[in-house]
């Protein structure tokens, strides 16, 4: 099925608010209004005041302005790493001492000069809080699927049946850009069959970079049938052109219509750049927007595009320059990964990107001497599967999902807990040696740093119990910092140099306070597992690698993850800071805004 199907001239004008309704509505902003309350006091951008206690609970206020007549009230309890556990149903906001409903988009702008968003800034992240609603919606209307039948079910059903995003960011469901026809196209929750537009771009003016063992010609015969490449050459051919010039390239039908054909007209007009049609293959769009599974062939590889499109502080599209060393920074990661007798024993390994495409617009290329998001709109990646590397009794899932909750506050956690047969203790040690030993090993072994969230890494689980991790996002997302092992040349840029106190953060941060901060709190929540016995369970992970691993001492006390505190990393106040480009991503570590520090809750397991 292709686009033409889903026309706006044949998609009836009520379907596109069809998901809409007072009480769907009413819970999607408790549910943010919940949210934000809990991160931006995370974040100290607000400052509840406690009211009154009864046990572990406490009862809060924050006002919009000192002494204003706007209230909100709500209970919460105060966990680890300053997180804020609030009791959605007891949230309540009084105006001149009368009952209000609850509204995330009202909440901003009441705070809109605490939160410090400028006037310029703000219709935007408007807009963003609304279409993270109007997602949120259609996720509880239309596509909900409970825990239960999510813990068991398979790779793409989880990845379209997540529905929070982002567990930190408020406005983390933006996609500006897309309208009404294309969320049902293209929201990885809509899970709707997606056909690549395919385009032949000129060698001139693109590049293609792969891995080693693997080459253009054998690339693409295993990604597109012979019918279909003897169709695209005689669409070539018959304007006069040679296939020879050409490489084949796939994009994101919303990219080819609302940018590429549009933006890139002169290059079209030029026949640098050739449209050749749909290809035959159906693809589910994944959490990260774009990028795409091959559904008629999950052994294919996944299809990451550009598209330019407006998601959680970002335009989302690819570097042509990254591009350029994409396969050699995989190809090189990989090789150091399979020789690693520690990561190889456990299992864990990375998804490549083995292929590239980078296509280079002069007028863009050559104007703007600074990075711009008008570079980044046509470029293609090829990424390995993951199917193929199962075993039997196998399945994947997410790491996402390990946070998700339906509608009726069950966790999927939980269910996998219960599904396993396993004690929580059991069940979470085992996740720890598949995802948290391994970032602990390449840390103190070689200095190397991932981006490893949820969406980021792919659990491998046998009878519901996580046994090994695959990592992916590689070729933008990993480091080697401050390292002394050598890197080629010609991928330098991963080599980052910053101050030493900061190199812990990558797991300070990135784990601690953007994962574990709400697994914990979950498992705690649902009185699954008690939070302190959590934290007990991290701190034995990291200290039995240390004991197997005492020749990395010198670094244990360098670099200590019992520390007493770390810093505390505001992501919120980076969008709410600029919500076009949150970080400079040519020096992102600038960019970082840090407000105090977090009490560690392995400290006192040292």
């Amino acid at each position: 099925m292709n686009i033409s199907a889903f026309q706006t001239t044949s998609f009836p004008p009520e379907k596109a608010s069809a998901h809409l309704g007072p009480l769907v509505w009413e819970d999607v902003n408790r549910h943010l209004v919940h949210k934000a309350l809990a991160e931006f006091s995370h974040e100290l951008i607000l400052s509840p005041t406690l009211v009154s206690t009864e046990g572990a609970w406490g009862t809060y206020e924050v006002r919009p302005e000192e002494n204003g007549d706007t209230v909100y009230t709500f209970k919460a309890r105060r966990l680890a790493l300053d997180h804020w556990s609030i009791d959605p149903a007891t949230i309540e906001k009084k105006s001149a001492g009368k009952p209000t409903p609850l509204d995330a988009l009202s909440l901003i702008l009441e705070f809109a000069e605490v939160l410090g968003i400028r006037e310029a800034m703000l219709p935007t992240y408007l807009e963003e809080v609304s279409t993270t609603l109007y997602g949120a919606s259609y996720k509880r209307e239309e596509r909900h699927i409970s825990s239960r039948q999510l813990a068991l079910a398979d790779y793409q059903t989880i990845e379209a049946g997540m529905t929070e995003g982002h567990p930190t960011f408020i406005a983390n469901n933006g996609r500006i850009g897309f309208d009404a026809v294309d969320y049902r196209l293209y929201a990885p929750e809509a899970a709707h069959p997606v056909q690549i537009v395919w385009l032949a771009v000129s060698k001139e003016r693109a590049t293609f970079t792969s891995i080693t063992a693997l080459d253009y010609d054998r690339l693409i015969s295993s990604e597109l049938d012979e019918a279909t490449l003897h169709s695209f050459e005689t669409r070539l051919t018959r304007l006069g052109l040679d296939p020879d010039n050409y490489w084949l390239m796939p994009a994101h039908p919303w990219q080819w219509f609302n940018k590429l054909a549009i933006t890139f007209a002169a290059d079209v007009a030029r026949r640098y750049i050739v449209c050749l049609g749909y290809g035959s293959d159906s693809y589910n769009a994944q959490q990260s927007i774009r990028t795409f599974f091959n559904t008629t062939d999950n052994r294919k590889h996944y299809v990451k595009t550009g598209i330019s499109v407006l998601n959680m502080g970002f335009m989302r599209g690819l570097s042509p320059k990254y591009m350029l060393t994409t396969p050699a920074i995989n190809e090189w990661l990989d090789e150091l990964i399979s020789a690693d007798d520690y990561l190889r024993q456990n299992g864990f390994s990375i998804l490549r990107e083995v292929a590239a495409i980078g296509y280079r617009y002069q007028y863009y290329d050559q104007g703007l001497k600074l990075d711009s998001a008008y570079k980044k709109m046509l470029s293609a990646l090829w990424r390995e599967s993951p199917l193929p590397r199962l075993r039997a009794n196998e399945r994947i899932m997410t790491m996402a999902a390990v946070l998700h909750k339906d509608k009726d506050g069950i966790s999927l956690v939980s269910e996998l807990i219960a599904a396993s047969g396993l004690d929580a203790e059991d069940w979470v040690s085992a996740y720890l040696k598949a995802y948290l030993a391994p970032l602990i090993h390449c840390f103190y072994r070689y200095d190397l740093a991932f981006m490893p969230h949820g969406e980021n890494l792919i659990l491998v689980l046998e009878d519901n119990v996580p046994v090994r991790a695959i990592m992916k996002d590689i070729g933008e997302e990993i480091g080697i910092l401050n390292g002394s092992i050598d890197v080629p040349a010609e991928i330098s840029r991963i080599s980052y140099t910053l101050d030493e106190k900061m190199k812990p953060n990558c797991i300070f941060t990135d784990v601690f306070d953007c994962f574990f901060r709400y697994l914990s709190a979950i498992l705690h929540e649902t009185e699954t597992l008690h939070e302190d016995r959590f934290w007990g369970l991290v701190a034995e992970c990291i200290r039995t690698y240390q004991t197997e691993h005492p020749e990395y001492a010198d670094k244990y006390q360098r670099y200590d993850f019992f520390a007493d505190r770390f810093v505390r990393n505001c992501l919120n106040r980076l969008q709410l800071n600029n919500n076009q480009q949150m970080l400079d991503l040519l020096n992102p570590e600038d960019s970082l805004q840090y407000i105090g520090e977090l009490e560690n809750p392995l400290a006192r397991f040292r």
